[in-house]
């Protein structure tokens, strides 16, 4: 499964239609693409999609804030279980 292309196809699906133009680092927050609760929706959906368990402390922009960002962060969460 290719974290990338789920994320981003979930993303442009679900929250709010928006398209992504390919920025991949760009921040999501920033461009308005999520906001505060597409954050949680985010969250379920890559706890259900990727089978991994995302702590309250690691809901930051850091983990989350970009589509670069969100695939790094699944690959290291995959990797601990």
């Amino acid at each position: 499964m290719d974290i990338k292309e789920t994320v981003v196809t979930f993303i442009t699906t679900h929250l709010k239609g928006r398209k992504l133009k390919n920025q991949y680092d760009a921040s999501l927050l920033e461009e308005g693409i999520i906001d505060s609760v597409a954050v949680i929706e985010m969250v379920t959906f890559l706890e259900e999609t990727f089978g991994i368990q995302i702590e309250d402390e690691e809901i930051i922009p850091d983990n989350l804030d970009s589509v670069n960002k969100i695939e790094a962060y699944v690959n290291k969460k995959l990797k601990e279980k």
